[in-house]
């Protein structure tokens, strides 16, 4: 019995010790750190909206996305209608440099400029070559699939074009949601948070899921010792790591 009651003791006090170092964070702060600032994800390319792709030697060719070819979600191979000639060419990821396409049907375009004014961040954008807010902007990266499989290039969906200065986070076609809670019959509460990103620092992409995130707190932001002060692994939570990257950026731009 003894025995039992000083552990409950030990308990109670690891608890309070633990809640006395987290930081706490203004609601303003919260607000921030809550909202979610990457652009949606797309699977599926329009066919019948005039892309643009930027090959590797230089030249660019605009027509019409008719098909990919895709591993894990991510573009293999894309199969280009020149909007000219109408002839149809096959171009493999490793010949792209970069791709300009439109999201098809229901898949929205979710333009995430006009959340930053509110922190800081201004209308600011990084890739200037960005013209069109319909636009999906895709970039050539070298990487793992799910850090398992030997490196390969692909087209990637870059999710932050607006504030990628620093972490480049690309959409994962292949990512999970949380499920939330459900009591009885009552409506499920939380769930819908995505459980992973591919993300590059650096020269590193790696693929980012909700269960590593502390095992490469440090390798995202432990380059910025303000961040790390404010913002601690033990004080944050996964399902702000869009405004977290947003923090990161402006304290890293601020600093200079």
């Amino acid at each position: 019995m003894k025995t039992k009651f000083l552990s409950m003791v030990l308990l109670v006090c690891f608890g309070l010790s633990y809640a006395q170092d987290k930081v706490k964070y203004t609601d303003e702060e919260l607000k921030m750190l809550k909202t979610y600032y990457f652009n949606e994800g797309f699977n599926k390319p329009a066919t019948q909206k005039v892309s643009t792709v930027i090959m590797k030697d230089g030249t660019k060719h605009r027509g019409y996305c008719k098909t990919i070819i895709t591993k894990k979600g991510q573009i293999a191979q894309m199969v280009f209608k020149d909007s000219i000639t109408d002839k149809k060419e096959t171009y493999d990821a490793d010949q792209i440099k970069e791709a300009f396409l439109y999201a098809s049907g229901f898949e929205k375009y979710n333009k995430v400029t006009e959340k930053f004014s509110n922190y800081g961040m201004g209308k600011r954008n990084s890739l200037k070559k960005i013209t069109s807010n319909d636009q999906i902007y895709f970039v050539n990266q070298t990487v793992s699939l799910k850090n398992k499989k030997d490196d390969k290039e692909f087209l990637m969906q870059l999710i932050n074009p607006d504030f990628s200065d620093y972490i480049d986070v690309y959409h994962d076609p292949f990512a999970k949601e949380t499920q939330g809670v459900k009591f009885g019959a009552a409506p499920r509460i939380g769930g819908g948070i995505i459980k992973s990103y591919y993300v590059k620092k650096g020269d590193k992409v790696l693929w980012l899921h909700k269960a590593d995130f502390e095992e490469n707190y440090d390798f995202l932001f432990g380059d910025s010792p303000e961040f790390m002060a404010k913002y601690p692994y033990k004080s944050v939570d996964w399902d702000w790591f869009s405004g977290l990257v947003v923090a990161y950026t402006k304290m890293r731009i601020d600093a200079m």
